[in-house]
């Protein structure tokens, strides 16, 4: 059974996600690379040292929780069954990561800032190279590769694959203004791969 939130964890919640829609709202009006952080703790009415204590940097307001993240996709990938291919675990281990508290406006802001900042798409690369670390192992495993202290290099490249395949998607989604069928996309550039 999971436990409650206590009442600093929510209120620390809350301050999170009001910098953030604030922030985004900030960046859908003048753009990431021109909106400071100096603007977004102005329109939050909190201090630098206030922002820093809950983001890093301005990039985390837009890739989120990646450490966290990347832990929800690793349990998730876990949690299919032992018997599932890598290709059809990980897919829906990805799934888990709809952003559900978002509109799809929000959605298509998070995804120009990822389409259009260097500093972001930076930030995202790194991201990828965390999270084929966390993943690899379980995909070795269900590719039939022996045990390694150290990740196999084949599921460091199916790693890398499938989350190119995922970024693969949600540009076409961005590109097409949301009518694209990100799932469509993915399986699309999954089955090129392949081939």
């Amino acid at each position: 059974m999971a436990e409650t939130p206590t009442l600093r964890e929510r209120a620390r919640r809350a301050a999170r996600a009001e910098i953030t829609a604030t922030a985004m709202q900030l960046f859908a009006e003048n753009g990431f690379e021109a909106t400071t952080i100096d603007q977004i703790t102005s329109a939050v009415g909190i201090s630098r040292r206030s922002f820093f204590h809950y983001f890093g940097s301005k990039e985390d307001l837009v890739l989120g929780g990646t450490e966290a993240l990347g832990e929800s996709v690793r349990a998730a990938l876990e949690a299919r069954p032992k018997d599932e291919s890598a290709w059809t675990a990980i897919r829906a281990a990805f799934l888990t990561l709809r952003p559900a508290d978002k509109t799809p406006e929000e959605q298509l802001t998070l995804a120009r800032i990822h389409h259009e900042s260097p500093s972001v798409r930076a930030r995202h690369l790194e991201k990828h190279l965390r999270w084929q670390e966390l993943l690899a192992p379980d995909v070795q495993r269900r590719l039939g590769l022996p045990p390694t202290t150290t990740p196999d290099p084949r599921a460091l490249a199916f790693v890398a694959a499938a989350l190119a395949c995922v970024d693969a998607a949600v540009d076409a989604w961005y590109r097409s203004g949301g009518a694209e069928d990100p799932e469509r996309v993915f399986d699309e550039a999954v089955e090129t791969l392949r081939r």
